[in-house]
């Protein structure tokens, strides 16, 4: 467990300096001359159609909506693997970083909406705080490599993944529009279809992609966001074969490079480029921006530790033993890194009539993000011990 943890927290350190990168590269195109450049490119169409079948969008929703899909699917597997036999696999091991990962999604949201509760336009982002960037937040603890105790590094993965199975499970209820009957049935099909490979034991990873591709198409054109194909997908392929092996697991390994180093990187210069051209001192402190940075930065640290206490004094859980409240405190600040996961669902909430607050949401998210992880990485430095855990 702690090999397979050292491992990841690696190659995340390597991919969070790399996010970063497609960050300033897209603020810098953004406001720059190249921005017409920046702007044409991820809003160059691109067209797929056999026969009836027409899927017509532009770069940044095929990113958006096709890339992103993959990276749920990632999601999805890992999901899966810790609730079977992982940091979530029995009731104590479960129970701190649910009971964390439901305070750090309620602070946030409800501190949106002190901001937002008048507009009913900047209502619908209510969510957007409410994430945590799993990569990023990762990313930044392996900055301090052997200092951090495994089982701060296994509080933080369980609760970042609870976090994300409940951004998915708001997607579904709250961002999908104009369903489509015809397309649910079909979706429906491809589950139940998914749902036999895996008790009939196939363990052949193409059948579930062949099947997974039409749900996903289905999915697409049905109104509930594409993405949500992927958690379906991976949770319908089996976590063990009767031979002992992984299929599960495999996937999982093959994705996660590409996810770390291809996907949320080309997601974060899609979807970060802010231009600031038009934008005045006032807009930076205008109730969009504000609510969402103050959410990932105060109510995230707020909803983790307020949660954790209450359920450790009530013992309905028990804090990862040989830590304190010193360790869980920066921590909790660490889940205020939103970014990837944030990104996604401003994208979802900040369409049509809201499409103006596009930017200020980005702004808010990528301020809030960004002082989190200040924070967070030397507040964590300065109560480890300078000297790390023996492997």
């Amino acid at each position: 467990m702690e090999k397979a943890i050292r491992n990841f927290l690696s190659q995340e350190s390597a991919g969070g300096i790399l996010l970063m990168a497609a960050v300033i590269l897209a603020m810098i195109m953004a406001n720059s001359p190249l921005s017409g450049l920046y702007q044409g490119f991820l809003h160059t169409e691109m067209q797929v159609r056999v026969g009836s079948l027409d899927i017509d969008k532009t770069l940044i929703h095929w990113i958006n909506d096709g890339l992103m899909a993959l990276f749920f699917m990632l999601i999805g597997l890992e999901v899966k693997r810790e609730l079977l036999e992982g940091a979530l696999s029995s009731r104590e091991q479960a129970s701190l970083p649910t009971f964390a990962a439901i305070g750090g999604m309620i602070f946030p949201a409800a501190i949106y909406l002190i901001f937002n509760y008048a507009d009913p336009i900047t209502q619908v982002g209510w969510a957007i705080p409410a994430a945590t960037d799993i990569a990023f937040a990762l990313g930044i603890m392996a900055l301090l490599g052997s200092r951090v105790p495994v089982a701060l590094k296994v509080f933080l993965l369980a609760l970042a993944i609870i976090d994300d199975l409940g951004v998915v499970v708001i997607i579904a209820m709250f961002y999908s529009t104009d369903l489509s009957a015809v397309s649910l049935v079909v979706a429906a099909l491809a589950i139940v279809i998914l749902v036999g490979l895996n008790r009939k034991g196939v363990t052949a990873l193409a059948p579930y992609g062949v099947v997974g591709l039409i749900l996903w198409i289905a999915v697409l054109k049905s109104g509930v966001h594409a993405t949500l194909a992927g958690v379906i997908i991976a949770f319908c392929i089996p976590l063990r074969a009767k031979d002992g092996s992984s299929p599960s697991e495999h996937l999982e390994h093959s994705l996660h490079p590409w996810s770390t180093f291809v996907i949320l990187p080309i997601f974060a210069f899609a979807n970060a480029g802010v231009d600031l051209s038009g934008m005045s001192l006032g807009d930076l402190f205008s109730p969009v921006p504000v609510g969402i940075a103050l959410g990932l930065l105060l109510g995230k640290p707020l909803g983790v530790l307020l949660f954790s206490f209450v359920a450790v004094k009530l013992k309905l859980a028990a804090l990862p033993e040989g830590m304190g409240w010193r360790h869980i405190a920066p921590v909790a600040v660490m889940c205020g890194i939103g970014f990837t996961m944030s990104m996604f669902i401003s994208s979802l909430a900040f369409i049509g009539d809201g499409e103006a607050y596009g930017d200020l949401a980005r702004l808010g998210i990528l301020t809030g993000s960004i002082l989190s992880a200040v924070i967070g990485y030397f507040w964590l430095s300065k109560v480890l011990p300078e000297k790390g855990e023996k492997s």
